[in-house]
């Protein structure tokens, strides 16, 4: 039975297939005391990078696996840092969890029993929990789940429009990623209007290379873009979003190509990259358009174009709205970006003022005129929020002090 944390100090773990990104919290302070990543996991370039108060650096780890950059992050933690609860990043809890879990053997079966639904992810994110529950022992471990947040979506917004036994017995259906980021901007945009987020409804658009957009009434998730998997909805770095199915047919007639090929091309060959033909990164791709590259200047034009489509057609599941928020690295610092979509909004009362929106430093983050519904660039920091729900799931199943 987990005990109240007295010192309460939180790893944060995103482990991927070959990389292993972690930050150390203080939950009190909600401040990030250590954190790095390392990359390239299990392979003869194994390399890991830091940062922290007192120190940073870079460091190879040749051949290690996720038990071994484990191992190396004990050894270069601060002395001073004893890790009270370990938090880990689970891309897909299917409908079996609608929020965040304690760690055991069951919930470990479970997280394995979405692999299906997530298969780049789930298998590394499970590994990443084993090899952590064996180097942490002596602490309690919960899983967060990007799915989570969405677990409130209605059927009308969940369910596919395909054959019955489809949803009862594959569990095909809408799920939701970047939980855990769209909850984290409600939270911080709510406190930016000075309202109670029970009471705003917003949209919030999470734009990296990986991207999406979510519909929130009263805090709790409506609508979203991505789908079954990480692969629907808006255009991101190197997967295409949203097509026509039946390109599938289509290409497998002309082309010969297998299912596995298709779907390798819509994950890793396609989105800004295959519009461009030279970058999945934003940054490369306005200097190249700045330069004169018509390609890159289409992608942007693409990406754009349906961002502001699916954010109008998120406006359907709300009654009002209250604010449109930009966070993720997109989001966050492509002014031209969040400028190309606006232009395409103003039929909804959102209106760009242009000198808010092209300063560095957006303290106040309302990049809208004052006759506008308010614009926000929230930066998102989806390890304090693992870390929040971590700390309050391990003190509310604390057993009570006499």
């Amino acid at each position: 039975m987990p005990t109240t944390i007295h010192q309460p100090t939180l790893l944060v773990i995103n482990a991927g297939s070959s990389s292993l990104k972690f930050a150390v919290i203080d939950i009190l302070a909600e401040k990030e005391i250590f954190g790095g990543l390392v990359e390239q996991v299990g392979s003869i370039d194994c390399r890991a990078s830091w940062d922290g108060e007192s120190q940073s650096g870079e460091e190879a780890l040749p051949d290690s696996d996720l038990t071994g950059a484990l191992q190396w992050l004990i050894e270069r933690l601060p002395k001073d840092i004893e890790v009270a609860a370990v938090g880990h990043r689970v891309v897909h809890g299917g409908e079996r969890f609608s929020s965040s879990a304690l760690i055991n053997e069951e919930v470990e079966q479970e997280i394995s029993h979405c692999a299906p639904l997530a298969p780049l992810h789930n298998p590394a994110n499970l590994e990443g929990i084993e090899a952590a529950r064996e180097v942490f022992a002596d602490v309690p471990h919960v899983a967060v789940f990007d799915t989570a947040f969405h677990q409130t979506l209605p059927p009308a917004a969940y369910r596919y429009a395909v054959p019955r036994a489809w949803y009862d017995e594959l569990d095909v259906r809408r799920y939701g990623f970047h939980g855990t980021s769209h909850r984290f901007v409600a939270e911080e945009a709510a406190k930016k209007l000075g309202q109670p987020l029970a009471d705003l409804q917003l949209i919030t658009a999470h734009l990296g290379n990986g991207c999406s957009a979510c519909a929130i009434n009263r805090g709790v998730s409506v609508d979203t873009t991505m789908g079954l998997t990480p692969l629907e909805g808006l255009v991101m770095g190197t997967r295409s979003g949203d097509i026509d199915p039946a390109i599938f047919g289509y290409l497998a007639k002309e082309r010969g190509w297998s299912l596995e090929r298709i779907l390798a091309s819509l994950n890793k060959e396609s989105g800004l990259l295959g519009l461009s033909g030279i970058s999945n990164d934003m940054r490369s791709l306005i200097e190249a358009a700045e330069g004169g590259d018509e390609n890159a200047d289409l992608a942007i034009e693409v990406f754009c174009h349906r961002l502001a489509r699916l954010i109008g057609g998120l406006l359907a599941s709300l009654t009002k709205l209250d604010a449109l928020v930009f966070t993720g690295g997109i989001g966050e610092h492509a002014s031209q970006i969040r400028e190309r979509t606006l232009n395409r909004l103003g039929v909804f009362g959102l209106r760009l003022d242009l000198q808010s929106n092209q300063e560095p430093d957006l303290t106040e983050g309302n990049i809208a005129t004052s006759d506008s519904i308010p614009c926000l660039v929230i930066p998102t920091n989806e390890e304090l929020m693992i870390a929040r729900e971590t700390y309050s799931l391990i003190e509310s199943n604390a057993p009570a002090h006499s």
